[in-house]
């Protein structure tokens, strides 16, 4: 396979951003945080400091140019624009981009090369004083069994008819599995079908396996699963998905064979040959990531098996910035927490009686799957804002696609599809 280039995004796919930004829904994005001439000043180094040396080029409005080259940042409101970084660091840079105070005609292959310099950007002594500069996670965002629903609700409960917009006709939120690249969309159903029967077959899903899935999406794999036989116990946190996965399991003749939840994993009951979870880890917070695992190991029969779908990123920069708040967190996945993959070994070793059995790795894939994502929210642009979402939440999504799209194309980011076994008591 050959990895495809993403086709960059140019000023016309782009939501404008009106003006003024209404104040009332996005205080942060239409008032520019006061920041005193010396926080400015340092601001200013900094980004020199990190862009100067990077394959990028950088230009502000008065001709003066940054970087060795390569895909386009610029600047229109340098004011702002490091008012912003000084003040909210990265915060910051996603809302000065909201707030169209700088831009990209490709998008991704700019965030793309910060994420390949993620651990260089902000200069080593600054890193070890983190702790005093950084943004801390709100209280409000913890994922208790009420916070957890409050979470989820946020981005799961937008609009089912927003999420059918970009998402093809499985609803499947997740990363596919494409057969070669470059992916095309009218191929993004079928690779998704091959992606959630991997973690079927990985976990031996079959005639009569009792299933537990946690997370339950558009119910997209519960069918898949029911549709072999599975008798099918599926939980979420959102009502808007599980009001329509029940509506598409009753379409679909099985709901003999799949019950949809509104339940938190932690109220899960009863014993399972077999547990499936696509993408759920990454709602659930280190702090709760023993207890996730206990509940796996706790809900799985002996000789049962688990199939996982994890999104990863490094060790050393999960643990750098497992306390902060982040612009992804802010606006669209509070209380959210990328693991490593020594993070989960870790706790499924400490905590539970289950073994990690099988780990394969396909972060490309998701690059691609939010490429598809990505042109096809921007084709859609206009009937994103027939539903009543503005521009703001039009550059919010298509920075926050962008932004994931680059993770996984520079490799700061990954997907895994575990499975973790449970040793039979025969």
């Amino acid at each position: 396979m050959t990895t495809a280039h993403p086709r960059p995004t140019t000023r016309t796919e782009e939501a404008a951003v009106p003006a003024p930004v209404d104040a009332g829904r996005w205080p942060d994005v239409a008032t520019v945080p006061k920041a005193s001439r010396p926080v400015r000043t340092v601001a200013a180094a900094v980004v020199r400091h990190a862009l100067g040396r990077l394959p990028l080029r950088v230009r502000f409005p008065d001709g003066t140019t940054l970087g060795l080259g390569g895909p386009l940042i610029e600047v229109r409101d340098p004011d702002a624009f490091h008012a912003r970084i000084g003040t909210t660091g990265l915060i910051g840079f996603g809302e000065s981009y909201m707030a169209g105070e700088w831009d990209a005609p490709d998008l991704v292959g700019a965030l793309t090369v910060l994420a390949s310099h993620a651990a260089e950007l902000v200069p080593a002594p600054l890193q070890r004083l983190r702790r005093l500069w950084a943004l801390r996670q709100p209280a409000a965002q913890r994922n208790t069994a009420s916070g957890a629903r409050d979470n989820i609700s946020a981005h799961y409960d937008l609009s089912n008819d927003l999420f059918a917009l970009f998402l093809d006709d499985t609803l499947t939120y997740s990363s596919a599995v494409f057969r070669g690249f470059p992916a095309e969309y009218s191929l993004l159903a079928a690779a998704q079908h091959r992606k959630i029967d991997r973690l079927l077959d990985l976990a031996e899903v079959g005639e009569g396996t009792r299933l537990l899935e946690i997370g339950t999406g558009w119910g997209e794999l519960a069918l898949r699963a029911a549709a072999r036989g599975a008798h099918v116990t599926s939980l979420t946190l959102s009502r808007e998905q599980r009001d329509l996965a029940r509506q598409r399991v009753r379409e679909a003749g099985l709901a003999d064979r799949v019950s949809i939840e509104l339940c938190d994993y932690r109220e899960a009951r009863g014993t399972y040959d077999a547990i499936v979870s696509v993408e759920m880890i990454e709602a659930v917070g280190a702090e709760f990531w023993p207890v996730y695992f206990r509940t796996l190991d706790d809900r799985l029969a002996p000789g049962g098996r688990v199939a996982l779908q994890a999104i990863t990123m490094p060790h050393d920069r999960m643990l750098a910035s497992r306390d902060t708040h982040t612009w992804i967190q802010k606006y669209i996945f509070p209380g959210g927490l990328l693991p490593s993959v020594e993070a989960v070994d870790e706790t499924v070793r400490e905590h539970t009686g289950l073994a990690v059995t099988r780990r394969d790795a396909f972060g490309a894939h998701y690059a691609e799957t939010l490429r598809l994502w990505r042109e096809r929210f921007t084709e859609r642009a206009e009937d994103v804002a027939e539903l009543g979402f503005d521009a703001v939440f039009r550059r919010l999504w298509t920075f926050y696609l962008a932004y994931s799209e680059a993770g996984f194309r520079s490799g700061y980011l990954d997907v895994q599809q575990y499975l973790l076994t449970k040793e039979s008591t025969r």
